[in-house]
């Protein structure tokens, strides 16, 4: 029989390996990816030489709960240390969209464009400043070049982005081109379901949405045909 290597027949020792106790860097991007963003923000804050990328986490952390003062400090603390990141750039203009600095958040989008002209994130960003600017032509055009790059970039939640627009008009249009947008990559369903709350904002009516050459591949949907007999039937009767 084969020779054991264990002539005792008894289990060989396990040798225990130390293992390096996590970094607070590690430690805050495992509690951020559970949500658990202060305690996140509590980990990072223990590196003694935070770098960049620390930096714009924890700015992602302070935004995530809506604190918009501190997200603004970290991004600018990360763009010292690297001025040329594309992403901290974008992430600070969404900041000043919070904080309804419009025209500050365009530049600040356009000069991240400059260094990653084909960011779909950055991109898609802009369009939705410019259209909450009203710039609607400018915002669609913008939206299609990010639609070029990444078809899919209307569904991605993975970063900062702006917050809806606070009125009515302005979601109703947003709303309206984020529709486009759907039909453009080949999804009605999911264009259906914007151009829905476009018309409930009144950004458009039911005639205007089935004249609108825009959605003429919709016209044989019947849950387009559905949603304008819905619209027709709550739009309220003249006297």
């Amino acid at each position: 029989m084969p020779a054991s290597n264990n002539q005792n027949n008894q289990a060989p020792a396990v040798v225990a390996i130390p293992t390096q106790p996590a970094t607070p860097e590690e430690l805050g991007d495992s509690l951020q990816a559970r949500q658990r963003y202060q305690a996140a923000i509590a980990a990072y804050a223990k590196d003694p030489h935070p770098s960049a990328a620390v930096w714009n986490k924890m700015g992602i952390a302070y935004q995530m709960m809506f604190n918009l003062k501190d997200a603004s400090r970290c991004y600018k603390e990360s763009l010292k240390i690297n001025p040329r990141n594309p992403l901290v750039i974008n992430n600070l203009a969404t900041v000043y969209d919070a904080g309804k600095q419009w025209g500050s958040a365009e530049k600040m989008y356009r000069k991240a464009l400059k260094i990653d002209p084909r960011s779909a994130v950055i991109l898609k960003n802009l369009g939705t400043n410019l259209l909450t600017q009203h710039k609607y032509a400018k915002g669609w055009q913008v939206y299609q070049q990010a639609l070029a790059i990444d078809p899919a970039i209307f569904q991605d939640h993975s970063s900062p982005k702006v917050q809806n627009p606070s009125s009515l008009a302005e979601r109703g249009a947003l709303n309206y081109y984020m529709a486009l947008g759907c039909i453009r990559t080949g999804q009605p369903d999911c264009a259906i379901d914007y151009l829905r709350m476009a018309l409930n904002e009144g950004f458009i009516d039911a005639k205007k949405a089935a004249q609108d050459e825009q959605f003429v591949s919709l016209h044989d949907n019947p849950a387009f045909k559905q949603l304008l007999a819905d619209q027709k039937q709550q739009k309220p009767q003249q006297p």
